[in-house]
C-alpha cells in the first residue's frame, strides 16, 4: 500500500551549475578592437601636438588669431589657463605652459608627455595622425561590413523591443550603480547599456571623426563642399572633432572601470582569446537565504 509520501511529488533541488566558458568574441571584434586602440590614442597624441599649433577653437568659417574664439588654452604672464566662452580657469603646471612657474617655463596648451611628438613638431605630428587615421577609417569601415555580413551588429549589438522599454533601462542603470553585474545566460550577451555604448560608438562617434577630419583637409574641398557646410565650416568641424575626441575618451575611462570592477582577468582574457567565463546565475530563493543569514 502506497504511503503519503509516496503520493507526493519528490522535488529535489537541481544541482547548481558551475562557472563555465563560452565563446563571446569573433576574431573580426577582437582584431579590431586591439587595433582601433592603439590607432585612437596614436591619434589623439598626435592630434594634441596639432592642437598646440593653434590652441583656440572656433565655431563658423572664422580661424584667424585675432578672431573670437569659444575655447583657448594658453598662458599669460607665465600662469596657463584654459578659457571656455567668458569662463577662465588657471591650469599653471598643467595646461596653458608647462614646467615649473618661471623663466623655465615654454607655453604650450598639452605637455610634452600628452603627445607625439613629445617636443613640439608640427610636422611629424601631422605625420603620425594622418597614418593612424587611416588605419582607424579603413579599420572601421571593415569591421562595420564584416559585423553587417556575420549579423554580430544585427543579433548582438542592436537592441531590442523589451530592452528598449523604460523600466528594463531604469533596471540596468540600478544594477550597474550597485555593481550587480550579469550572472548566468544574461552575462553571454551584451546588456542594454553596453548595446547603446557600443552602438553610439560605432555608428556615431567614430565616423563623425573620421567625416569631421576629413572636412579639416583642404583636399576634401572638391568632393566634400556639402559636408564642410553641413558643418558650418572647417572651423567648426574642428571643434566638433576636438569635442568628439573627448567623449571618446570619456567612454574609454568608463569602459576602463568597468572592466576593472566586472574581473579584468576574465574581461581582458575574452578579448585576446574570445572566450568568456560566466558565473551561475544565481536564483532568487539563494539570494533570499543568504540576506537572511547573520
Amino acid at each position: 500500500m502506497a504511503t503519503v509520501a509516496d503520493d507526493e511529488p519528490e522535488f529535489q533541488t537541481p544541482p547548481a551549475v558551475g562557472r563555465r566558458k563560452i565563446f563571446r568574441h569573433r576574431i573580426s571584434t577582437r582584431l579590431w578592437h586591439w587595433v582601433n586602440v592603439i590607432a585612437f590614442f596614436m591619434m589623439v597624441m598626435s592630434g594634441l601636438m596639432i592642437f598646440n599649433a593653434h590652441p583656440r577653437l572656433y565655431w563658423g568659417k572664422y580661424g584667424a588669431n585675432f578672431d573670437h574664439a569659444w575655447l583657448e588654452i594658453s598662458s599669460h604672464d607665465q600662469k596657463g589657463f584654459l578659457r571656455i566662452g567668458s569662463k577662465t580657469f588657471e591650469t599653471t603646471g598643467v595646461l596653458g605652459i608647462s614646467g615649473k612657474q618661471g623663466v623655465q617655463s615654454r607655453p604650450t596648451a598639452f605637455p610634452g608627455w600628452a603627445t607625439i611628438p613629445s617636443n613640439y613638431n608640427l610636422a611629424d605630428g601631422r605625420l603620425w595622425h594622418l597614418f593612424f587615421a587611416w588605419v582607424l577609417a579603413i579599420g572601421l569601415i571593415a569591421y562595420l561590413l564584416v559585423s553587417i555580413w556575420n549579423r554580430h551588429l544585427q543579433d548582438e549589438v542592436a537592441p531590442t523591443r523589451e530592452e528598449l522599454k523604460p523600466g528594463h533601462l531604469w533596471q540596468d542603470i540600478k544594477d550597474h550603480a550597485r555593481l550587480h553585474f550579469p550572472t548566468g545566460e544574461a552575462a553571454s550577451r551584451y546588456n542594454i547599456l553596453q548595446k547603446l555604448s557600443y552602438g553610439a560608438v560605432l555608428l556615431v562617434l567614430l565616423p563623425l571623426m573620421v567625416l569631421t577630419g576629413l572636412c579639416m583637409s583642404p583636399g576634401a574641398d572638391p568632393w566634400l563642399p556639402w559636408l564642410v557646410d553641413i558643418l558650418g565650416g572647417r572651423q567648426s568641424a574642428r571643434s566638433i572633432h576636438f569635442i568628439t575626441m573627448w567623449v571618446l575618451l570619456g567612454f574609454f575611462l568608463v569602459h576602463i572601470a568597468m572592466v576593472i570592477l566586472a574581473g579584468p582577468i576574465n574581461e581582458i582574457g575574452s578579448m585576446i582569446t574570445g572566450r568568456y567565463a560566466i558565473k551561475p546565475e544565481r536564483s532568487p530563493s539563494a539570494e533570499t537565504d543568504d540576506a537572511g543569514q547573520p
